[in-house]
């Protein structure tokens, strides 16, 4: 697996503000569902104190970044730059 690719139940974060959702840019969330082969993605949004949903929304890869909390090789991220 690719560095970049995202996969079903990554956390992830925007990286643009989505006002019509009142969702912005470092908020993150969960992929709940891979659209159309991934070309885009259900992204699931939980308040942390509740667990209670408060926003799910389809979004296309470039408007998410997967979050990785273990640390990531050089050889692995040269993978993440478009070519």
């Amino acid at each position: 697996m690719k560095l970049n690719q995202i996969q079903l139940l990554d956390i992830v974060a925007l990286t643009v503000d989505i006002p019509q959702y009142n969702l912005w840019q470092g908020q993150v969330g969960t992929v709940v569902e891979i659209l159309a082969n991934g070309a885009a993605f259900e992204v699931e949004f939980t308040d942390s104190r509740t667990g209670q949903t408060y926003e799910s929304v389809g979004l296309r890869p470039e408007q998410i970044m997967v979050l990785h909390f273990e640390p990531v090789s050089p050889d692995a991220n040269a993978a993440m730059l478009p070519v």
